[in-house]
This record gives C-alpha cells, structure tokens and sequence, in this order.
C-alpha cells in the first residue's frame, strides 16, 4: 500500500482525522454507542442504583464523623459508660455501611459488565455492517489490529470508566456531604496573634482547598504525558500480538524456509517497541510519584497542623479536634481523587481515544463509500446482468471489459479471461461491490442474491453441517453425504456434527471443494466465480463441473481465471483489460479533516 506515491497521500488524511478527534467527539461517539445498546435499560438502573448506595454511604460516613466527637470526648473524660455506648452506636453505624459497601461491590461488577457487554456488542455490529471491515481494512492504520479494540481496548474502557466514574461520584458527594461540616467547625475558629483575635469564615475549607487544588495541579503537569505513551504502548502491544499470530499462522512455511531467525527476530523488534514504550510510561509513573507520596505522606499531619493553633488555644475541645481532622481528611480526600487517580485518568484517556476513533472510523467508511466518485448499481427488472462503460478504478490504470456494453441472461455460462495484471479480482469485488471506485454500471438482476465464490473460501467456527448450511434452511444428511462424495470429500460424510478449523485440517483444493459443495447445496441462480476452479487438476476439474452441470443446471455461472477454459461448460468468453493510458480516478475530499476515499487500497489491487 506504501509503494505507490497517490495512495500515500490519500491514506495519510485518515490518520490525521482520528488524531484530530476531540474529547467532545470521543464522548458523543460512546453515547451514542450506549444510547443504542438492547441493555441500556439495565444499566441505566444499575448506575441509578449505585448512585442511591452512595448517598447512603455518605450519610452514613456523616453520623461516623459525628461520632467522633462524643466517642474521644469520652475517652479523654474517661466516662466507662460513655465510651460503650459509642461502641454500641458505632457498630450500627459500620453494620450499615458494610451492608452497603458489599452493594456497592456488586454494584460495580455489573456496571462492568453491563458496560462491557453494550461497548463490545455496538462494535461488532458497526465493524460487522456489511462490507465496512473490508472498506476499513483498506483505510490506514485505523484498520489495523481492530481485534485488539474490539476485544482488550473495550474492556479495559469498561473498567477504567467504572472505576473511576463510580470514585468520582463518591468523591462529589462525600464533599458536598462534608464542606457543609467542615464549613460550621471552622465557624467556632479563632486565632489570637498578638492580642488580636482573627476568625476566618471556613478556615479549613478553604485550607482543604488550596492543599488540594496545589497538588492536582502539580499531579497534571507531572502526569499529563501518560495519555501519550499509554496509546503509544497500547498500538505496540497490538503489532507485538499480531506478530505473534502471524507466526503462529505460518509454522509450516517458516519451517519449510528455515526462516526462524528471522521470525524471531521480527518478534524481537516488536518485542523491543512494547517495552520501550513502558519504559516511558514507568519514568512518567516514577517522576508522578514523587508528587503524589509527598503530598500523601504531608496528609498524615497537615489537618491536625491547620488545625492546632486553635486547639492549643482551648477553643476546641481533643474530640473536636478530632471531628474537624476526619472532615478536613474526608473533605480532602474527595478533593484530592484527581491526584489519587492520575494516572488511571491518562490510562483511561489513551483507551478512549482507541475505542471511540475506531467507532468514528467505522462511520467515516460510509461517508466514503457514499461520496466519492463510484460505480453505479442498479437493478434490471429483466433478469439481466448487465455491464455499461464499467471503468474500475486502479493503481495504475481502469480496469474493463474489452467490450463497453455486456449482457449476461439468465441460465448463461460466462468465461471471463485476462492477462494476469488485468485487475481480475479487482472486477469480482467490483461486482459484489465491495470495490465501488470507478464509473459505469452494474445492473444486478431484480430481486436475485449472486452467490460468491473467492479464490480463498470462508468457513465459520463451528460444526461441519453449519458450515455447509448455517445460511440457508437446513438439508438432509443424505443430500449433504451425496453432494460431498460428487467432489471427492465423502470421507468427511462421519464428521458433519463434529466442530473443528475447518481451513486448517483441510488442504487448499480441499476447501475450495468444500466451497463448491456448499454453493450446490444453497441452490443459488447466479454464481460467480474468483479464480476458483483455476488450480484443480484435470479429474477434479471435471468432477466439480460435471457437479455443477447436474445440480445447477437452470443457474447462470460467471467464471473469472487465468484462462484455462472450458468451451463446452463455458461456451460464451469475455475478456478483462487494463487501460494503462488511463489515469487512475482521483480522490474527492469529504470534509476537511475526514477521511478520504482509498484509492490507497494498493493492497488490494495488488492481490488481484
């Protein structure tokens, strides 16, 4: 994709688009996303639930700090009786706290994985419309490495905005619970200096607040770069695991090669790049720490010095001194959970960014797919397939039939041909229109569903029969034994129910069989073909037309490939040419910023 200057400059816009993504963007994306989502119900009642927990834990953290004026007053009057009934009260207090914090714990889980779950479902469909994973493929770095989004990014999101949205609502409330206390203490504060007395109306409030704000800020400007490395390590991380797959992949050729060394040492780079990038994030973590272990540390006596002066003057009693520390800690300890939490607050910013720019990607590919200059499709309510002045777009030229208008009826065998950097797989994708650059039309016959055959099939995870059935309604057992014996697979007759990768236990020609044997089942009346047939040998060959010949005898069959024709199966020939004279068609800008159409899709042209 990389080796061709045009689709450089149209691919870089892309990633110069979801750098450009604000906060504001990034939020309105996952809102959206959880507007959307079947559980918003259920998670909408179980953040309202939590909310309610923790006001309740906040009253409940009120009467605590209430408490302690009567528990160490007597203790300092040395009251027996006293002192038990605080103990009696203060096991009510904390019995109902711990009802309420194990709550609050099950609570959390579940906003989790609510949470999790409505994130991961809404990206999965977005990514899995149809085309959209082949278009974002093909679309930059944007398209690398979605698994990693979809599956790490995701729930890392989930947690980290949990955790903190959950610790930064109980801050809030503990210091709206807390200031109005704070702020009465403080009332009955005054400082005798040289024979004046000086009160100051919410002296350790106010104290409270410039103690906090300095480190917040000061934690900031200390941790701020974390956002970057943490993204940074997060697209290392992903290029290492891709690494590691692509090898695992490929274990059979890279032993066939001998090309170990080099496998490792690949692994060793993108190995060498992960720990790079958190050696950055550890320095950034080490240099947040000084701040923030000062100021903890600083915290274990700074109430008790604001507050001293007034005690060592005798205008409050120990247990009010004591009740003013646990407000002034609590009061601080809200004010203080943007230091506390730094550097999950970068983490939790970095994740963002990856999830909510691949969502933004995601809907930027239609954008594209409808704006730019394209193919048109339509239907012929004839039961045609039709091709008029068809010009697809390329690297280096259009690819075309040599004949500007073609017709195809139904029922019809087609040989298409063409010289091997014609653009034949580029003319397929066309047609199924997963390539719509270029100009012309592809008139689609009405109300009828092309059966497509790739040079690579696509089998899902599951059970053989699902393989060969899970699209369409069921067939019997015998009917899928006797389709599999015609193309020479009728061992796997005893293997229908049993799960398994079906593209690693079976040989190329054997899913490419297996391909064959799938489409006769699904009964389609328009199949085209990517090359398909092109590497059987001459018995296989005549085994999967004669097939073909029997079972599909009313369809209309489009053969794409290098040319090894079959002129009594495929009585009708087409060629595919490339005008290289042609200039390829150039990119329209969307908007300013957006991403723009890839005709930095090389990669693709140059598999055809």
């Amino acid at each position: 994709m990389a080796d061709h200057p045009d689709f450089e400059a149209s691919a870089k816009p892309i990633a110069a688009s979801v750098e450009a993504s604000s906060l504001g963007d990034q939020l309105a994306t996952i809102r959206l996303a959880l507007a959307t989502s079947p559980i918003r119900k259920q998670l909408l009642w179980a953040c309202l639930g939590i909310v309610a927990v923790i006001v309740a834990t906040s009253i409940g953290q009120v009467l605590l700090n209430r408490w302690n004026e009567p528990f160490y007053d007597a203790l300092a009057r040395r009251d027996m009786q006293g002192f038990l009934h605080q103990l009696l009260v203060f096991s009510a207090i904390a019995g109902g706290l711990v009802v309420l914090n194990v709550g609050q714990t099950w609570l959390d889980q579940t906003i989790r994985l609510k949470l999790r779950e409505a994130l991961t479902v809404d990206l999965i469909g977005e990514w899995m419309r149809p085309a959209r994973a082949f278009r974002l493929a093909n679309a930059g770095a944007i398209g690398v490495n979605p698994d990693q989004r979809l599956q790490q990014d995701a729930g890392h999101l989930s947690d980290l905005s949990t955790g903190l949205g959950i610790g930064l609502l109980q801050s809030f409330i503990l210091l709206v619970s807390f200031v109005g206390v704070l702020w009465s203490l403080s009332s009955g504060f005054v400082f005798h200096v040289g024979g004046y007395s000086l009160a100051i109306p919410g002296y350790m409030v106010w104290a409270a607040i410039l103690y906090a704000g300095t480190a917040s800020w000061l934690s900031w400007l200390v941790g701020r770069p974390l956002i970057r490395f943490n993204s940074d390590r997060y697209t290392r991380e992903a290029e290492l695991r891709s690494s590691v797959v692509r090898v695992n992949e490929n274990v059979d050729a890279i032993a066939l090669a001998h090309g170990e060394a080099d496998a490792r040492r690949r692994l060793e780079l993108d190995l060498g790049t992960v720990l790079g990038a958190m050696r950055r994030i550890y320095s950034a973590q080490i240099n947040l720490s000084w701040v923030t272990d000062t100021y903890g540390w600083i915290t274990v006596v700074a109430p008790i010095l604001v507050a001293a002066p007034v005690y060592f003057a005798g205008d409050i009693s120990f247990g009010g001194l004591m009740m003013a520390v646990g407000a002034f800690n609590q009061v601080h300890s809200s004010l203080r959970w943007f230091i506390n939490n730094i550097g999950g607050i970068a983490d939790w910013r970095a994740t963002l960014m990856r999830v909510a720019d691949f969502r933004i990607a995601l809907a930027e590919t239609d954008v594209l797919h409808h704006s730019e200059r394209r193919i048109e499709f339509g239907e012929n309510p004839d039961g045609r397939l039709t091709f008029d002045k068809l010009e697809i777009a390329s690297r280096d030229g259009c690819t075309k039939l040599a004949e500007p208008h073609v017709e195809i009826r139904a029922g019809e065998r087609v040989m298409i041909t063409g010289d091997p950097r014609a653009g034949k797989t580029l003319f397929f994708r066309a047609i199924a229109g997963l390539w719509p650059w270029g100009s012309g039309r592809i008139g689609m016959p009405a109300g009828e569903v092309p059966a497509f055959v790739p040079r690579k099939p696509y089998f899902p995870l599951g059970t053989l029969r699902e393989v060969l059935d899970h699209a369409d309604a069921a067939v019997s057992d015998a009917e899928i034994s006797a389709v599999l014996a015609e193309v020479g697979l009728g061992r796997l007759s005893s293997s229908l129910d049993r799960s398994a990768r079906w593209e690693r236990e079976l040989s190329d020609d054997e899913q490419r069989l297996l391909a064959f044997a799938r489409l006769v089942l699904r009964q389609p009346k328009w199949v085209i073909i990517d090359e398909a047939l092109d590497t059987f040998d001459g018995a296989t060959l005549r085994r999967v037309l004669s097939m073909l010949e029997a079972r599909l005898a009313d369809a209309a069959i489009l053969n794409i490939g290098r040319g090894q024709q079959n002129i009594e199966f495929f009585p009708r020939s087409l060629a595919i040419v490339k005008d290289v004279e042609r200039p390829a068609l150039k990119p329209v800008r969307v908007r300013a910023g957006a991403i723009e159409p890839p005709p930095a899709v090389a990669k693709a042209h140059q598999q055809a």
